[in-house]
C-alpha cells in the first residue's frame, strides 16, 4: 500500500497556515519533506510532526523544545528517558507559566486597587455640596 503524501498547499489548507510558515518549520528542522524536482513532498510523518509542532505551540513551548521532543521519538532511545525529558520540558514550561500567572495576578490586584481608589475619588468629586 503506497504511503500518503501531501503538497505544501494541502498542508497549509488543512492546518490553516501559510506556506511560508510551513517552510519556516522546515528550516527549523521540524519537517523534512522529500523533493520531486522543485516540489516539496510531505509524508504522513511530516504531517504528524506538523500536528505535534502546532500542539506544542499551543502549549507555549518554544519551537526548539518541540523539535527536541519530536527528535527524541525518531531516535532509538529508551522510552523512559524520552518521557523523563518530556516531563522535564513540560515541568519547566509549567513553572514559567505559573510565574507569569502570579505576575499577572499581582498586576490585576494593583489595577483593581487603582480602580477602587479612582471610583472613591470620583464619588467624592461628584457628591453634591451641602448648604
Amino acid at each position: 500500500m503506497p504511503s500518503q503524501t501531501f503538497t505544501i498547499g494541502e498542508l497549509a489548507r488543512e492546518f490553516d497556515l501559510t506556506t511560508r510558515a510551513i517552510r519556516f518549520y522546515e528550516d527549523m528542522g521540524l519537517l523534512t519533506p522529500e523533493r520531486a524536482g522543485q516540489q516539496r513532498v510531505y509524508t504522513a510523518r511530516d504531517r504528524a510532526r506538523l500536528t505535534l509542532t502546532l500542539r506544542a505551540k499551543r502549549l507555549g513551548l518554544k519551537l526548539t523544545e518541540a523539535k527536541d521532543i519530536l527528535d527524541m521519538y525518531d531516535s532509538p532511545r529508551d522510552t523512559a528517558a524520552q518521557l523523563q525529558r518530556f516531563l522535564g520540558v513540560l515541568g519547566s514550561h509549567r513553572a514559567q507559566l505559573e510565574a507569569q500567572l502570579a505576575e499577572l495576578e499581582a498586576n490585576l490586584a494593583e489595577v483593581r486597587a487603582q480602580e477602587k481608589q479612582a471610583r472613591a475619588a470620583l464619588a467624592r468629586a461628584v457628591k453634591p455640596k451641602a448648604r
